[in-house]
């Protein structure tokens, strides 16, 4: 079984596909610190887990025209407020068409908000149980999106994770496709095994190079694959 190289082995070749070291770090952000996070509201982790629902499977790009009538649709996503819904007014919503038509999606809203209180009712804030989850098992965050919100699984709520400011990796077709070549994984990605040594990796990697889950998974992702000088 082959082992995962090095960090600086794979920075290097990803500075040397976009060009330079200064080249590779201006396409690299890092993500929010706790506090930052911690302070957010919670409507904006609602807004941004709706909007991650209705981009999958759709394009991006008409989601984020229509945004705007869905903020206003759903009350700026404010809990309480979401949570008063019935059933008939969600089916309602679902026929507006300034929004995208599609009663599951929409009915995914409540689910979630559901999610968010009754963490809140816990712990008092969303935010700070997001703010708090400790990256080196954020594995442990997805799945908890997962199995206690809807439609979150996959991708979705790893990458709503990201849009929000928390240091998460994301299983994007590179950054698998350097497991897979490198006998890192095998089977499905999304398996406890899988999820597993991608966790266990990116961890290695942080510590050794001090950087965020984010700034490593951009990095590996631009040192496989079609990413070459001038594409991201």
């Amino acid at each position: 079984m082959m082992t995962a190289e090095t960090f600086d082995a794979i920075y290097a070749r990803a500075a040397e596909r976009k060009g330079g070291g200064a080249q590779l770090e201006q396409l690299l952000s890092a993500p929010l610190n706790t506090t930052q996070l911690a302070q957010m509201a919670d409507d904006r982790f609602l807004a941004e887990f709706t909007k991650k629902v209705f981009q999958s499977g759709f394009v991006w790009r008409v989601v984020e025209q229509k945004w705007p009538a869905f903020e206003q649709c759903f009350f700026g996503f404010d809990i309480a407020k979401v949570l008063l819904m019935p059933d008939e007014m969600l089916e309602k919503k679902a026929g507006n068409p300034e929004i995208i038509r599609n009663f599951t999606k929409v009915k995914s809203i409540r689910d979630n908000a559901l999610m968010i209180d009754a963490v809140r009712s816990e712990q008092g804030s969303f935010a700070q149980f997001v703010a708090d989850w400790p990256e080196d098992n954020i594995i442990g965050l997805w799945q908890y999106l997962k199995k206690n919100g809807a439609r979150l699984g996959g991708n979705t709520g790893p990458y709503a994770l990201r849009a929000l400011g928390k240091d998460t990796f994301l299983l994007s077709k590179d950054v698998e496709g350097y497991f897979k070549a490198r006998d890192l994984i095998s089977g499905l990605s999304t398996s406890k095994k899988s999820l597993n040594a991608f966790q266990e990796t990116f961890n290695q990697w942080r510590a050794e190079s001090g950087r965020s889950l984010q700034e490593i998974s951009k990095v590996v992702s631009m040192s496989v694959g079609d990413n070459h000088i001038g594409v991201q």
